[in-house]
């Protein structure tokens, strides 16, 4: 494993197809999305961070003030922090862009490198993602495909927050497919059904 700016776990995959960038949720670390790569895309690469940002001692991506409450801030900062990571993985591992698989907290740093970073990804599937900022997406995503997957039963995650992180990327120029399904915040098997649809 290179010696990169984040600790992360990293496999080789099928050269043709995009690899995927996982991160994790609130709590969760390198290994936690690993297992789902054989379900929603076998046989592809992944590189896989461990978020930097401790809240009381459960690695995130960014801090927060409160529950759905970020520092826009930091949120800025860590991803820039994550962009460069990717690029650092690519050069060494030798990969395409990724396309960012996230769940919750993960989904939500993932949103925000489209806002501020779109060239570091390839698309992004984003399981119970909220608006990241409170302006909308600075680059342009025409074509980057965004899938993102809801609970309609969420109790963290608004359902308008959810609808308003689909119209700025699709205002941006994103192909945005939006699922909303009968579940909570805790992903379930409809949620990788999805994600292997889309990947393909």
């Amino acid at each position: 494993m290179a010696e990169l700016s984040f600790v992360h776990a990293h496999a080789p995959g099928d050269p043709a197809r995009a690899p995927l960038l996982l991160l994790h949720g609130t709590g969760g670390n390198e290994h936690d999305l690993v297992p789902l790569v054989a379900e929603i895309a076998p046989g592809r690469a992944y590189v896989s961070p461990r978020g930097k940002v401790l809240e009381n001692g459960m690695p995130r991506f960014f801090r927060r003030f409160a529950e759905g409450v970020f520092d826009e801030a930091d949120v800025r900062a860590r991803a820039g922090e994550l962009a460069a990571f990717v690029e650092e993985a690519r050069a060494a591992y030798g990969l395409a862009a990724p396309v960012a698989v996230g769940f919750s907290n993960g989904a939500n740093i993932a949103a925000a490198m489209l806002y501020l970073h779109p060239e570091a990804l390839a698309g992004a599937v984003l399981w119970r993602a909220m608006t990241p900022l409170s302006t909308p997406p600075q680059g342009r995503l025409d074509g980057l495909r965004v899938l993102i997957a809801s609970g309609r039963m969420d109790p963290i995650v608004p359902a308008a927050d959810a609808s308003n992180l689909a119209a700025a990327l699709t205002g941006a120029g994103a192909a945005v497919t939006h699922e909303v399904i009968p579940t909570g915040h805790g992903l379930t098997r409809q949620d990788l059904d999805l994600a292997k649809a889309f990947l393909g």
